[in-house]
């Protein structure tokens, strides 16, 4: 093999541990000399997560591959999350879509036998933030990963400054199976390098969903250096700018294919290193107020009918933290005060982890918040807008990953707290 390997990790592909070990060192092993690494690094984060969370019955391959690993006794080194659930039985649906769901879903039930069986951190660690405090799995500065979830890769990599390829499904398993990834990427000093100048000149707080977009579309897979965000946001890594930065990252990432960022006077990596960071030739990309507009301006819409009434709203993709559940609870009290209603005017879910669930019900706002009719709850929206029957329903959202990977239609969040407090008859 080119891939240099440690006696233990070799002894490893020679079978010593066993037949299902030996093919997913193998599997690994050719992963990494396909993006030329020399060697493999261990894993040092003490969890794992899983982006594979829903039991789709066309995903028999995956069973049948799960199957042999836990026969093999090749399960996972370490406890681990997993993306959210699939399905909640509290948004509301009608019989045909629930139908389409049970069958689409089959497999739930025995694929979360499997995760356990794997290696499942907890029956609450079903979620895409896996690393907001509740849940429990937040790697420390400098901790090698092996994760595939996108939004949760990039917040890793930036605001934590962990160090983490973007993996697909079932590699980031195999990681964490022997307790090593190869070395390439966004693993090495080199390509942590910025290789995109981002010139924030605003006038305004920019949304943190659109600016993500923009970069995303912009830089793609590569890495920007984000200058002039600190104005707006701050500089200490306080709750409000790490929920910020889960936002405009999960959209830079979904929008495009970035796995790390820099904001210069804020993350980890820009606060110790500057702009040397920054490597020779960088290009650079300036963002004021009409280049926001152009880019929210070029989302489309396809919806059957554009003029329809958005008949449900997702809040909440990737889950929000409990800083932002607060946040949003006052925010709709106020707007619903304003134009005279108690109640929201369509049905509106905000979704979020369930140990964060579980925090927020225990403070004052959760059950002021029960009383406007929003819905709280841990469900993937993507993966309830994966029903062709729920997609082809007007859904809005304030997620730019959600409105990449679906039919839902993008608002800011101010427009969204508008449409779902509307007054009546308006």
């Amino acid at each position: 093999m080119a891939i240099k390997l440690t006696a233990e990790q070799q002894a490893i592909l020679d079978g010593k541990q066993g037949e299902a070990k030996a093919k997913v060192m193998k599997t690994l092993v050719m992963y990494g000399e396909t993006f030329g690494a020399e060697e493999m690094v261990p894993i040092t984060s003490e969890y794992g997560h899983l982006v594979t969370s829903f039991g789709l019955s066309m995903l028999e391959p995956v069973y049948r591959l799960n199957d042999e690993l836990i026969a093999g006794g090749a399960v996972s080194k370490q406890a681990f999350s997993v993306d959210p659930r699939p399905i909640d039985r509290n948004i509301p649906t009608n019989l045909l879509q629930k139908l389409v769901f049970k069958f689409m879903y089959s497999a739930q039930e025995s694929y979360e036998e499997q995760l356990r069986k794997l290696g499942l951190m907890n029956e609450d660690a079903f979620t895409c933030a896996c690393y907001l405090d509740e849940v429990g799995n937040k790697p420390k500065e400098g901790d090698i990963l092996s994760w595939a979830e996108s939004s949760a890769v990039v917040y890793a990599n930036s605001v934590l400054g962990a160090r983490c390829n973007r993996n697909s499904g079932i590699i980031e398993m195999f990681g964490s199976i022997v307790g090593c990834v190869p070395c390439f990427g966004l693993l090495t000093d080199e390509g942590r390098r910025a290789t995109w100048i981002v010139e924030v000149k605003t006038t305004k707080k920019p949304e943190a969903q659109i600016l993500g977009s923009a970069i995303g579309i912009k830089v793609m897979e590569d890495v920007p250096y984000i200058k002039g965000l600190d104005k707006w946001i701050g500089t200490d890594l306080s709750d409000a700018a790490c929920s910020y930065l889960k936002d405009m990252g999960a959209a830079t990432a979904s929008n495009g294919a970035v796995g790390l960022y820099h904001v210069e006077n804020l993350t980890p990596e820009a606060v110790k290193l500057g702009e040397s960071l920054i490597a020779e030739g960088a290009k650079t990309y300036v963002i004021d107020d009409a280049e926001l507009e152009r880019v929210k301006a070029s989302y489309p819409c396809i919806w059957a009918n554009p003029d329809a009434e958005p008949k449900l709203c997702f809040v909440g993709c990737p889950h929000l933290s409990l800083t932002q559940l607060k946040e949003w609870t006052e925010n709709v009290l106020r707007a619903l005060a304003e134009n005279g209603r108690s109640k929201v005017a369509i049905p509106t879910v905000f979704t979020s982890p369930p140990a964060v669930i579980k925090a927020f019900k225990a403070t004052p706002e959760a059950a002021r918040l029960a009383k406007t009719g929003v819905i709280l709850s841990y469900i993937c929206p993507l993966m309830f807008m994966n029903n062709p029957l729920c997609g082809k329903m007007p859904v809005i959202t304030n997620s730019n990953k959600l409105r990449t990977y679906s039919s839902s239609r993008f608002y800011t969040d101010a427009e969204i707290l508008g449409i779902i407090t509307k007054k009546e008859g308006r």
